[in-house]
């Protein structure tokens, strides 16, 4: 037999599986964690390092979709890739899925996982139930596409998505504290030679913006012309420099296309290849996005940002709107009225390795792969 097609490795060494010694946990267990798009790295980084640390071992795997393989060698980050991105074709995405979590399921045949983790990967919730696989899915986003009458095991999710949400674990749902960007931020040391790096001056006040993703099943066509609003206001600023980041790219090709005169004058900047996200937010003025994780990365930073997404409001963007950290942008005429260019002051950023999110999530994940259930608290 011959495993299923698609299945390729990342240019870096395979993953090394060998055990660690324990902190007085018991015995290690083997997790398999999916990387299905590219928040998902940084998301993940602190979660492999303490389960690590705590005696465990860690099973990679990756889907090649928008920056997942450029992030993982930014970060030195060894895995298995397997499968990619299928486009904006429904049906195309559904056979993507489905093919993908056959590939996955090949790979960790006889690879004795005790638990699978993601966030948000259907290939892999797919896949741990034809292994019979326990599986935990972390998500920050209520309103996401699941796959027929598939659950996870365990869901676990900030502590602002509401109690009522379609989020529903066959066990247990687990709420950690704070946002998911909370697991990695508060880890994050600025460097200043971004600023460089990029050709950017002192006296630039710099904008980074996200366009909304095109492809994605929640995708509202109201955020493009939002985001086409916002590149025509912030190209009158003389002293504005654009910072812009595609997701894939198809939109990289259009965005060059459509704006090619701004960016042949550098006035709108595509980097020419992965740079940290969180360093170049906290070296930003400010921070506009058709996205949720950017826009929750500057508002963990605390940079001022504007969303323009226009799909369902998640309540971790409720959260962050309500308490003044997020603008939302809903109109072409909000750009002019609300969004404030203006060059912010700096503050120095503290590094804490172990946050109470980060803790939270690691501790749940141990308690399940050992116990079968999460941690009982006094």
């Amino acid at each position: 037999m011959h495993p299923p097609t698609g299945i390729a490795e990342s240019p870096m060494i395979e993953p090394k599986l060998e055990s660690r010694p324990t902190t007085g946990l018991g015995v290690g267990k083997k997790i398999w964690i999916d990387l299905d798009n590219s928040p998902h790295v940084p998301f993940f980084l602190p979660i492999i390092e303490e389960l690590e640390r705590k005696g465990h071992k860690v099973v990679l795997t990756a889907r090649d979709s928008y920056q997942v393989c450029e992030l993982l060698k930014f970060h030195h980050v060894s895995c298995k890739v397997i499968g990619k991105h299928w486009g904006r074709n429904r049906a195309f995405k559904i056979v993507g899925t489905f093919l993908r979590a056959l590939q996955l399921s090949w790979l960790m045949l006889g690879e004795k996982v005790d638990l699978s983790v993601n966030h948000v990967s259907r290939s892999q919730l797919m896949s741990s139930a034809l292994l019979g696989i326990p599986n935990v899915t972390i998500s920050d986003y209520e309103f996401i596409a699941r796959v027929g009458f598939l659950k996870s095991d365990w869901v676990f999710v900030p502590q602002f998505i509401p109690d009522a949400s379609a989020l529903k674990a066959k066990k247990q749902l687990m709420k950690y504290p704070g946002l998911k960007e909370d697991v990695y931020v508060p880890r994050f040391r600025p460097d200043a030679s971004l600023r460089s790096e990029l050709g950017l001056s002192p006296e630039d006040l710099v904008v980074t913006v996200r366009p909304p993703a095109s492809d994605a099943h929640y995708h509202n066509a109201e955020a493009d012309v939002l985001l086409d609003a916002t590149l025509r206001l912030l190209v009158e600023r003389p002293d504005v420099r654009v910072i812009l980041l595609p997701r894939n790219e198809r939109q990289e090709k259009a965005l060059r296309k459509d704006w090619a005169s701004w960016i042949e004058n550098r006035k709108i900047q595509i980097p020419e290849h992965v740079v940290d996200g969180l360093n170049l937010i906290w070296f930003s003025d400010l921070v506009i996005s058709g996205g949720g994780t950017m826009n929750r990365e500057a508002a963990a930073l605390g940079v001022p940002v504007y969303s323009i997404f226009r799909g369902r409001i998640g309540g971790v963007d409720r959260y962050l709107a309500a308490t003044g950290r997020l603008v939302m942008i809903e109109t072409p005429e909000d750009i002019r009225t609300k969004v404030i260019l203006k060059r912010r002051e700096t503050a120095s950023q503290d590094r804490t390795d172990l946050s109470p999110a980060l803790e939270t999530i690691v501790s749940g994940l141990i308690s399940i792969a050992q116990h079968q259930r999460l941690p009982v608290h006094p």
